[in-house]
């Protein structure tokens, strides 16, 4: 069993930054590939970025692409988004995920754990 812990949400204006942490324990940390997704009231869960093991492969989806940065500290057994350029439709709660395999995933379904999930309010 794998525990997810996210924290660094909050409110900020349009053009703003976050950093969002996700703090994983159970399990090695460095055999995850990992996942951030986010869900806004009323709409289905998105994906947003996801990381391999090794930290040398990325994908974002492409409504974060050149805005978000994913990566992950394999010491500390942690994985942060980095928010910048923030529009308010990036408003949601975030959520990190863990998926026990080798390929970047995009699918809610295909991800194992989840975290409780963090706000992100982004003020027009």
């Amino acid at each position: 069993q794998v525990q997810l812990v996210e924290s660094g949400g909050g409110l900020v204006q349009a053009g703003g930054s976050l950093r969002l942490s996700c703090a994983a324990s159970g399990r090695t940390f460095s055999s995850y590939v990992m996942g951030w997704f986010r869900q806004a009231p009323g709409k289905e869960r998105e994906f947003v970025a996801a990381i391999n093991r090794s930290g040398g492969r990325i994908y974002y989806a492409d409504s974060v692409k050149g805005r978000f940065t994913i990566s992950r500290d394999n010491a500390k057994n942690t994985v942060y988004l980095q928010m910048n350029s923030l529009k308010p439709e990036d408003t949601a709660v975030y959520y990190c995920a863990v998926n026990s395999g080798f390929a970047l995933v995009v699918h809610p379904r295909q991800y194992d754990y989840w975290g409780q999930g963090t706000q992100v309010t982004v003020s027009s």
